[in-house]
């Protein structure tokens, strides 16, 4: 990352204006350190008129072109730049500014028939230099991403096309750089591009990989395919989930069957039928489809941004009241026009979304409104040569089959996108935002959620710091999907995260989730008998505790898949938890393991979505993830990457956690215990050895309220408790715990001295000295322990 970041100049600017992010690449390009620019408004970089650029980017989500920029030197740099208009899960959108810090020059061209092949292959195809930055791409490429070579040159893939597709070919990218054998990777690059990008090594005559291949699988478009029935056709638009590719297989079905060319544009918000009537009004639209048969006749085509089409597939089309888009969508009905009509062909002549019915030379227009429940969608255009003639009352006919079964697919996959994007807010907002600050562990973690119709699982992970400088883990899997499935998965780590605080023992954790899940369950029958997966019952959790002075983790799991462990000599193997029931069945027992983790080892606890999303066996899966944890690798996110990469052949069928953690330990040097008498007179001594310690550690500053702790801890243990009794100090990076047992098993409360009483202050001093404080019970004992923040 710190390397990308050295090669490409990245900038981040939100909707009004404002510069919200400054990479190391874009200091190194324009000379501004990142709090100089940070907060700025952007246009303070320009050496233009900024009402310009704004008028450029106005309803795009995408531009590249050259930007004069000023140094802060004073220079005047003429820059090419690529930008992304982006949204985020919560709605927030923002631009992303990228430019190469070196371009990269165009590289030699080889000979005739090897430049031919490449530039004219029906395969989209790119090369990527050893640093994953494009140094060529073939005519096709550019066309599928509606960019030219020289606007990708020396940009990451991920920079390129910044969405999950183009992630996971980086990834896959990456890993056939590495390994030296060809990858492939899963998602569109494009809309018009196939599902599967194969990532091939391009070695020298010494193997030695220098490049790597980029290409993609066209989508099947067997004539046999394109020519089925109008009734079989319309029905097919019908049950279409994804809203574009909906509008994409109206183009298919009508293009050349009733016309040839058609184009769909969608309002971002539909609107009721009652108030599209009306005196026709500016409207902006959002091209979704564009579809052309060429003038020789030949197969028909989807297009892009380019000089024929205008306006790009997902940007803005802007249609004047008088246009015919926006009369149509006014009166609610179909309209024919004749292209020779000066209105029309003005319109067409100026107006950028219109450029694709002046360019196919069509003389017959007719405007349809996509309509669906009582709201308008859109509308539909489709578009005749002089040599078909004028559109019939039967054309007319068959236009409106279409666009309604067109218009209920683009509706039904509104509503379950709306559906999806609901859930997987809530789903987000559930899972740990930041990994909390703790140094037994270095951790990594990965979401992934389903890609299916069904909707979002109820994965989860969380990690929890506990006393003793120790850490606990959690995985888990709620049964189901969508919104109780995120909601019951909320309740469920909100309740580990509660037990964990009064550090209860795996096991006992796990009953009294098992409890907790028959309760959902009950109250959740009894408001709906007929409801599904109520309260998550067959939910599993893998729960583990670290401790980094004894090096030891204890585990237990209830139905879930065991934990892998690698060791420091690159040993993969399973830990042997005892499985346990499922969460939600009542009655049966969990069973807690104890072993021992060298310094340096790797632990990966994860949910079962990782190996379903395998098309081959399970044992084949499972040498996949020990290959890949059992590699070396330079952080615990490239371990991440490597397993995702490894086990998935395509977008999941459920939602995957993935959580790899690599154990650090508290050497002796950092840990100082003492068996104590059970005399009063014992605790003078105590403060002496606390005091003794820290002035060996150098932490003189922390001696007097550590002194007063140890008092008052040792104290309770003499008075209240039982022998023995042990005081324990743990110097943990800036923490300083400090730990008092006794084997009694009653727990001390803080309560309020009245001013004549002698004691009964002294847990309320130590609650006002330490950070965090509490008390965690043994299998026979308990240990009292306060926590300062150094």
């Amino acid at each position: 990352m710190e390397r990308e970041s050295t090669y490409t100049a990245t900038a981040t600017i939100d909707d009004r204006g404002i510069l919200t992010g400054w990479s190391e690449g874009a200091r190194r390009l324009l000379g501004y350190d990142s709090p100089a620019v940070v907060g700025r408004p952007a246009t303070a970089l320009l050496a233009a008129d900024s009402t310009a650029v704004r008028r450029v980017l106005a309803g795009r989500t995408r531009w590249n072109g050259t930007v004069p920029l000023r140094h802060q030197d004073g220079r005047l740099l003429e820059l090419g730049v690529l930008a992304h208009r982006r949204t985020s899960d919560n709605g927030v959108t923002d631009w992303l500014a990228v430019s190469p810090v070196t371009p990269r020059p165009q590289p030699p061209r080889g000979e005739p028939l090897e430049e031919w092949t490449f530039l004219q292959s029906p395969f989209p195809l790119a090369v990527f230099d050893a640093d994953l930055r494009l140094v060529r791409a073939n005519r096709r490429l550019e066309h599928a991403l509606a960019l030219p070579e020289a606007a990708m040159r020396g940009l990451r893939l991920t920079h390129i096309v910044p969405d999950t597709a183009g992630e996971a070919a980086d990834r896959s990218m990456r890993l056939a750089l590495e390994s030296g054998r060809p990858q492939e990777a899963r998602g569109r690059l494009a809309p018009d591009l196939g599902r599967t990008t194969v990532l091939t090594p391009l070695k020298d005559p010494g193997g030695r990989v220098r490049a790597v291949c980029l290409s993609v699988q066209q989508p099947d478009q067997d004539s046999a395919t394109r020519q089925r029935s109008s009734a079989d056709s319309a029905s097919r638009v019908g049950m279409v989930a994804d809203q574009a590719r909906a509008a994409q297989e109206l183009g298919e079905v009508t293009v050349p069957r009733l016309a040839d060319v058609m184009a769909v544009d969608l309002l971002d918000s539909p609107r009721a039928g009652e108030e599209a009537g009306g005196p026709a009004d500016p409207v902006v639209l959002r091209r979704a489809a564009l579809r052309a048969l060429p003038d020789g006749g030949g197969p028909a085509h989807g297009t892009g941004t380019g000089t024929h089409a205008g306006i790009g597939i997902g940007e803005a089309v802007v249609c004047p009241a008088d246009s015919p888009p926006a009369q149509c969508l006014a009166a609610v009905r179909p309209l024919l026009y004749d292209t020779a009509d000066p209105a029309v062909a003005g319109w067409a002549a100026l107006d950028p979304g219109a450029a694709w019915l002046q360019a196919s030379g069509a003389r017959a227009l007719l405007a349809v409104p996509l309509l669906a429940q009582g709201s308008v969608l859109g509308v539909a255009l489709f578009a005749r040569r002089p040599r078909r003639g004028a559109f019939g009352p039967e054309d007319l006919r068959l236009a409106e089959e279409f666009t309604a079964k067109a218009a209920a697919g683009i509706q039904q996959a509104r509503t379950y996108s709306k559906s999806r994007t609901t859930t997987m807010a809530l789903q987000r907002s559930l899972l740990p935002h930041t990994l909390p600050d703790q140094g037994a562990l270095e951790i990594a973690t990965r979401y992934l959620p389903a890609a299916t119709r069904a909707g979002v699982g109820g994965d989860w992970f969380d990690v929890i710091p506990l006393s003793g400088a120790r850490v606990a883990l959690v995985v888990g899997d709620v049964v189901g999907h969508g919104m109780r499935a995120s909601a019951t998965m909320g309740r469920l780590r909100t309740a580990v995260r509660t037990l964990a605080d009064v550090d209860l023992p795996a096991d006992e954790l796990l009953t009294h989730l098992d409890d907790l899940v028959l309760r959902l369950a009950a109250d959740e029958s009894s408001a709906d008998p007929a409801g599904d997966t109520a309260g998550g019952i067959g939910t599993t959790c893998l729960y583990a505790v670290y401790d980094p002075v004894s090096r030891r983790c204890t585990m237990a799991r209830a139905g879930h898949p065991p934990p892998a462990v690698v060791t420091p000599d690159g040993t993969v193997r399973f830990v042997d938890v005892p499985a346990g029931p499922p969460l939600g069945l009542g009655g049966l027992p969990f069973e807690a393991v104890e072993t021992e983790l060298p310094e340096g080892s790797m632990l990966a606890l994860y949910t079962d979505g990782l190996f379903e999303a395998r098309d081959h066996d399970i044992d084949e899966a499972l040498d996949k993830m020990f290959h890949a944890l059992g590699r070396p690798a330079k952080s615990l996110e490239s371990v991440c990457d490597r397993v995702l990469t490894e086990l998935l052949s395509h977008r999941p069928d459920d939602d995957i956690a993935l959580l790899v953690a690599r154990t650090r330990a508290l050497h002796a040097d950092r840990v100082a215990s003492w068996e104590l008498d059970n005399e009063p007179t014992v605790v003078s001594v105590a403060r002496r050895y606390a005091t003794e310690q820290l002035t060996a550690w150098g932490l003189d500053e922390a001696a007097f309220p550590t002194e007063l702790m140890v008092s008052e801890l040792v104290t309770n243990a003499i008075r209240y408790g039982r022998p023995p009794i042990r005081l324990r100090l743990i110097h943990q990076d800036s923490k300083l715990i400090c730990e008092v047992y006794d084997s009694s098993g009653t727990t001390p409360h803080m309560r309020r001295a009245r001013i004549f009483d002698e004691g009964g202050r002294g847990l309320l001093l130590v609650a006002q000295l330490a950070e965090r404080w509490g008390t965690r019970h043994d299998r026979v004992g308990k240990t009292v322990w306060a926590e300062q923040s150094l």
